[in-house]
């Protein structure tokens, strides 16, 4: 990467009609400011369809796009509905929060106003039978779901569950039309986002996204291909996924996701993994990894535990699915989120892949983890946050760190001492000015937000994933000063 800048926003959180960020003018407008504030980069997260905690690291399937994602405007300008229809929904009216059952209940009837007055076209007939292999899956997993009030593929009659022929081929006849709205969908939120993504590359912003290391377990994936994962004869998980405890957690975190079975994989010639790869370039430029530690070791928690205590470290693929993932797909801009505890064979791994880690300067002034997160230690090779959508905004971040991380954060600033409305362009400053080739901030960040603009606290159900920035919000002014701290420290696009 050459140096540069960009900025941390999910899509969720940009100001549009309809309650919830979308693919919407609002998101061209935004590109547009990031050009003109000489940004580089947007940073996005999973864009799946998310289900129960709304996560976006919990998705349906690791191919599929989120339906809230599609702009009702742009189906009204298509004459696939009309204002008077959209009007008489309740979206929610917070403008800085999604009121995701009011979207869940709303959007999906909506959508179905639109399909229905859909005439399928060459280009439908090309986008199903291109992704097909993932597509025909998705569309039937959820048709039955929603068949079965929304219960997950464990909990449903055997011959579904087990995908016997005959149960499968009943299904999609009882549920062609179904089957077809789920499709019809993903061609929409396709067309939309590959729209928005080129126009941003016009415009010199790359987009950065995300992958989840794990899947959901309530998912199309773990359905359609249970022999990827570590099951028992009933389909059930050995183990699932987690951290162990540490000092930020007695009982670690228990994220539920279902563990690859790599040996499996490895004998495949990590396919599963290539192809999932291969799709996340047709849809970002580069590709921040998630957990990046797993593929080193990963934790296995016994099933059914409640923490996440008794679990150990097994083996991972290491570097062997990176040179298979090189040989079929040639060297591509990744992002390793190497965050957390890190042990020597994990720095190892890093170091053998070539790509670059993750410094995030909230975690420097913490006493239990701070060394190589102090600007001072940083390679050229590393990508520099503020604070992560994990974190809080660094405003928030004050308020909550204690009098020893002041006191750290004052010597190291050389200030006598902080002042709530300037840490966050200190803060900007430091990560700007330091030798990391890409500096990312969180929009918060640029607008001096509190904890209220927080995007996920981590071990935590309800509230997260909701932040949403008002409209006129990212103002002139703003964009004038990251444009000139962009130019200040050699990070500014042109």
């Amino acid at each position: 990467m050459k140096r540069a800048g960009g900025v941390l926003l999910p899509v969720f959180s940009l100001p549009s009609k309809y309650g919830i960020g979308c693919f919407s003018k609002d998101a061209y407008q935004f590109v547009d400011l990031l050009k003109e504030a000489g940004q580089s980069y947007w940073q996005i997260l999973p864009l799946g369809p998310t289900g129960y905690g709304d996560s976006p690291y919990q998705s349906f399937s690791t191919y599929a796009g989120n339906p809230y994602y599609i702009d009702l405007k742009t189906l009204i300008k298509e004459g696939l509905l009309t204002k008077k229809e959209c009007k008489a929904y309740d979206f929610g009216e917070n403008k800085e929060q999604v009121d995701y059952e009011k979207i869940y209940q709303s959007r999906f009837r909506v959508l179905r106003k639109a399909y229905e007055r859909f005439e399928q076209n060459e280009a439908y007939e090309t986008f199903v039978s291109e992704n097909a292999y993932w597509l025909d899956d998705y569309s039937l997993y959820m048709a039955v779901k929603d068949s079965q009030g929304g219960a997950s593929w464990i909990e449903w009659d055997a011959p579904l569950r087990n995908r016997e022929r005959q149960a499968l081929d009943e299904a999609r006849e009882r549920l062609a039309d179904e089957i077809d709205f789920y499709r019809f969908q993903q061609y929409e939120f396709d067309r939309q986002w590959k729209k928005l993504h080129a126009y941003a590359n016009k415009q010199g912003v790359k987009i950065i996204g995300d992958i989840p290391i794990y899947v959901a377990f309530d998912s199309a994936d773990t359905w359609a291909a249970p022999q990827l994962f570590q099951f028992n004869e009933n389909k059930e998980p050995v183990g699932v996924a987690g951290c162990p405890p540490d000092a930020f957690s007695a009982t670690g975190q228990l994220w539920g996701n279902p563990l690859y079975d790599w040996e499996y994989h490895r004998k495949t010639g990590y396919e599963w993994w290539i192809r999932r790869m291969e799709y996340c370039f047709k849809l970002y430029d580069v590709v921040r990894i998630d957990h990046f530690r797993g593929f080193d070791e990963y934790y296995s928690i016994p099933y059914g535990d409640q923490t996440a205590v008794n679990g150990k470290w097994m083996p991972g693929p290491g570097m062997e699915l990176f040179r298979a993932a090189e040989a079929k797909l040639g060297r591509q801009e990744i992002i390793a989120e190497d965050l957390g505890f890190l042990t020597p064979s994990v720095y190892q791994l890093l170091e053998d892949s070539g790509f670059p880690g993750m410094k995030v300067l909230q975690f420097a002034f913490d006493s239990r983890d701070s060394s190589t997160y102090l600007p001072h230690t940083y390679p050229r090779n590393c990508v520099v946050y503020t604070g992560t959508h994990d974190n809080d905004t660094t405003r928030g971040w004050y308020h909550t760190a204690g009098r020893e991380v002041h006191d750290f954060a004052k010597e190291y600033l050389n200030k006598p001492r902080l002042d709530e409305d300037s840490l966050a362009g200190d803060f900007i400053s430091m990560a700007m000015s330091s030798v990391a080739d890409l500096c990312v901030v969180p929009m918060q960040d640029y607008l001096g937000l509190g904890s209220e603009a927080r995007i996920n606290t981590p071990s935590t159900l309800g509230g997260n994933w909701s932040w949403r920035m008002k409209k006129g919000q990212f103002e002139k002014q703003v964009v004038k000063e990251m444009r000139r701290l962009a130019k200040l420290y050699g990070r500014c696009s042109d």
